[in-house]
């Protein structure tokens, strides 16, 4: 599997293309639940198989290299990302997940996503595992899909690379009280321990998909009441979290950040962060986050590391 250090891209690959579109790559055809049964039995669906429909039920939408990298962690030994791959290629054929891949102008995407189909909601309630799939789910938007999977790629990255890491959701409720609103974070929650000081990460991914500008300022209303109005305890959180943006590129920062002070919607009470996707990527992530700061001299603001000790 090549490293994240290795990938050379200036490029995300989970930025939004114009004129995209996501297109079916599963498998058509009828599937009885007893013959899966029968692949079971004889050993054909292994535990290994079962612990793959829980991680695609977890994370909603994934990658086979996520995937790889999420097994490898929990010391899964898969060998090599073609042995996953053929695992995979056995659970579409049995329609127990599907797959899509992403085409626009500039040609097909280079990666499958991968999701539940309904013999694998079948068979993890069978094993006492809450699966809320339906078909539905798999019609989501190019955008909603991107999101979900640069917010799989920060996690894994935090889980590989930062040595306080503790913990995580892969999305977490929000309530904004003001406006009696309860709404999910786009991205996962990720929590940093170590010796009794500890700090919780937030993320909220933000693609360049139609009307962006208008959905991230109504996004920032909501972030702006929580931390107006928190105190210990709101949304499960003992103490402030810590929000990051994680933006598509270095310039779509700053076109963010450009829209959030023109409305007035920078969060009391925290600095506001910043990072993007490539920057997960780096061997270390303690200099991943930036925030932007106005410079006394010239009025202006700049772009200026931001540290997190934990990180480190």
């Amino acid at each position: 599997m090549v490293e994240d250090s290795e990938i050379k891209t200036k490029v995300s690959p989970f930025a939004i293309r114009e004129g995209e579109i996501k297109v079916f790559d599963g498998k058509d055809g009828y599937v009885s639940i007893n013959q899966i049964i029968q692949k079971i039995n004889v050993g054909h669906i292994s535990d290994v198989h079962f612990k793959i429909m829980e991680l695609v039920n977890e994370f909603e939408f994934i990658t086979s290299r996520q995937l790889f990298c999420l097994l490898d962690t929990d010391k899964y030994e898969l060998k090599s990302q073609d042995k996953l791959n053929n695992k995979l290629e056995q659970l579409v054929k049995t329609k127990i997940l599907t797959r899509y891949y992403f085409n626009s102008e500039d040609g097909k995407g280079i990666y499958r996503v991968y999701c539940m189909e309904k013999m694998g909601k079948y068979l993890l309630n069978s094993r006492g595992i809450e699966c809320k799939w339906q078909p539905t789910d798999n019609t989501k938007p190019v955008a909603m899909i991107k999101k979900r999977l640069a917010a799989n790629q920060t996690l894994i990255a935090y889980k590989n690379k930062v040595q306080a890491f503790a913990g995580y959701q892969v999305k977490t409720q929000i309530t904004a009280k003001n406006m009696n609103k309860a709404f999910k974070t786009t991205g996962p929650k990720i929590t940093l321990s170590k010796q009794e000081k500890s700090i919780d990460l937030i993320f909220e991914i933000i693609r360049r998909e139609e009307e962006w500008k208008k959905k991230l300022e109504d996004r920032m209303k909501l972030y702006k009441d929580f931390y107006s109005n928190f105190s210990s305890m709101d949304s499960g959180f003992r103490m402030l979290p810590q929000l990051i943006l994680q933006c598509e590129d270095e310039r779509h920062m700053a076109e963010c950040f450009k829209i959030i002070v023109m409305n007035g919607l920078e969060p009391e009470k925290i600095n506001l962060l910043f990072t993007t996707d490539l920057r997960q990527n780096e061997g270390k992530l303690d200099q991943s986050l930036v925030a932007f700061k106005l410079d006394k001299e010239t009025n202006k603001y700049k772009i200026e590391n931001e540290t997190i000790k934990l990180l480190g």
